[in-house]
């Protein structure tokens, strides 16, 4: 069916749901000297790519990823549900943010570890509907030294509303456009950039390079960008401004991007940490041209 047509309201059993917390994980990759140097080939970077040299920042979002065959995807391309991450019944699954804590670095020619658990699974009502978050903690190893922990926040989400809305209901706020940081970078989001990185990550998921079935079936205005490029690209500006990679990292997905209009990576001023510790922070953020912020990122030194 296609995004415009309305479907009957979708029962969420979130006990059983719930019953996937404490799920675990495990895999395993060596990291070549060809996939950084493809990393830094996607992203217009140069950094060392023989082995033993240091590893680009977040380049671990391509390494050790579900490896499902053909006839185990589903229809967004995605591996089917029900395995290590829970059925959820609602169709759009998406990024909602993530954390990451830096505790060494990723060396080239090591083998990288992960060992992932479901944390938690909470349903929650959004505007336009049910919303399910699971939470997945990551512990990355590489070459048996601890690297990094992170937290991924994954939502999933109606296509459309349930039920329209009352005529009684308040209008949606207006959106406000993004600010210019201190700092800007324009990025054109290619269609080969959105392929390119999709290969990497081994991520079927069709939004990011089918166009007839993003505008079609989920009804997007484009291609949409994906959420852990937009981290990889604000937390390669953070190291890049401040000389140094953060101890930590995180970000959130507050609006989507999408390949029908340029956006920009944007940076404020390193400041003394808002959380009061004897650490520095620097806010990020992505934007469309004269839209809202896409992704709000924090890096911490």
């Amino acid at each position: 069916a296609e995004a415009s047509q309305r479907t009957p309201p979708v029962t969420i059993n979130i006990d059983h749901l719930r019953s996937w917390v404490g799920q675990e994980q495990h895999a395993n990759e060596l990291l070549s000297p060809a996939l950084v140097r493809q990393f830094n080939a996607t992203f217009d970077r140069v950094s060392g790519s023989e082995m033993g040299d240091v590893a680009p920042l977040l380049i671990h979002f391509c390494l050790t990823q579900p490896i499902s065959p053909g006839s185990e995807l589903g229809p967004d391309g995605h591996p089917a549900r029900g395995g290590f991450l829970p059925p959820v019944p609602l169709p759009r699954r998406m990024w909602a943010g993530g954390g990451i804590e830096f505790h060494a670095d990723i060396r080239i020619g090591e083998t990288v570890s992960r060992h992932s658990t479901i944390t938690d699974v909470a349903l929650k009502q959004g505007h336009s509907g049910p919303l399910c978050f699971v939470t997945v903690e990551h512990k990355i190893e590489s070459g048996g030294r601890r690297a990094l922990t992170e937290r991924q926040d994954i939502v999933y989400r109606d296509m459309v509303a349930s039920h329209p809305a009352p005529q009684s209901a308040a209008p949606k706020p207006a959106q406000t456009s993004a600010p210019k940081g201190g700092s800007r970078h324009q990025i054109t989001p290619t269609a080969p950039l959105l392929f390119r990185y999709s290969a990497m990550t081994f991520n079927g998921h069709r939004i990011h390079y089918d166009k007839p079935y993003a505008t079609e079936v989920e009804g997007y205005p484009g291609l949409v960008v994906h959420g852990p490029m937009q981290a990889t690209l604000l937390c390669q500006m953070a190291a890049d401004l401040h000389g140094a990679a953060p101890k930590s990292f995180g970000f959130r997905s507050l609006s989507p991007l999408f390949d029908d209009c340029d956006f920009t990576l944007n940076a404020g001023l390193v400041g003394a940490a808002q959380d009061g510790s004897q650490g520095l922070d620097m806010t990020l953020w992505t934007a469309r041209q004269g839209g809202p912020i896409a992704m709000q990122a924090q890096a911490q030194w």
